[in-house]
């Protein structure tokens, strides 16, 4: 079968590649725009669905896994930061708190679509100016969501996590693995889905 991942992450290939041996990677060039009224936590999904979608024209025999990750701290979405300043306000608001990690999920096969979303809780430590100063001037905040990555020296930073660890650094693996599975073992014989992705409840 041919398998795409939607996403030019190097942390998301790495991760699907526990999965399978071989599949291609053909990044989405989605504007990644949601609809005003969309709940926040659901943000990921409906991302992650419009990227699969983009892709899937044309291969409709292909795997196709769609994939987007947020976080989610005071009711406000953490994308990656677009400056050293929008970087350093970002360290700011995780210092000393819990946010969320949302992947949202989206597979697409034979003209059907499932999505779900997977969340993981993560408190930071306190940081101090010169820990956050350190870090900015590093390279590592700038291509991650929220500003840092767990399996980098973000990991310093980190004094709990509940749920899936693969999640935060951008799939979680296992779930995935499983909701694959079921996917691809669905009866594809029966007329094909609404153009609209069928998102599976979380």
């Amino acid at each position: 079968m041919d398998i795409i991942l939607a996403s030019a992450s190097p942390r998301r290939k790495g991760l699907l590649g526990m999965i399978y041996s071989d599949f291609r990677i053909i990044p989405s060039d989605i504007r990644e725009l949601v609809p005003r009224d969309l709940p926040v936590d659901k943000c990921p999904e409906y991302l992650a669905c419009m990227k699969a979608e983009s892709i899937s024209r044309g291969r409709e025999k292909a795997l196709i896994i769609g994939c987007d990750t947020s976080v989610l701290i005071d009711g406000k979405i953490l994308n990656k930061p677009r400056s050293t300043n929008d970087a350093r306000t970002m360290m700011h608001l995780l210092s000393g708190k819990t946010h969320y990690v949302i992947t949202g999920c989206c597979l697409y096969h034979l003209g059907r679509f499932q999505s779900f979303s997977e969340v993981t809780e993560v408190e930071f430590y306190p940081l101090t100016e010169d820990e956050i100063e350190q870090y900015i001037k590093s390279s590592e905040p700038y291509d991650k969501a929220g500003g840092y990555g767990i399996q980098n020296k973000g990991a310093l930073f980190i004094k709990g996590i509940k749920g899936d660890y693969y999640n935060v650094v951008g799939l979680p693996v296992a779930r995935l693995k499983r909701e694959i599975d079921a996917f691809l073992a669905q009866d594809f014989s029966a007329e094909p889905a609404a153009v609209e992705p069928k998102k599976k409840k979380r």
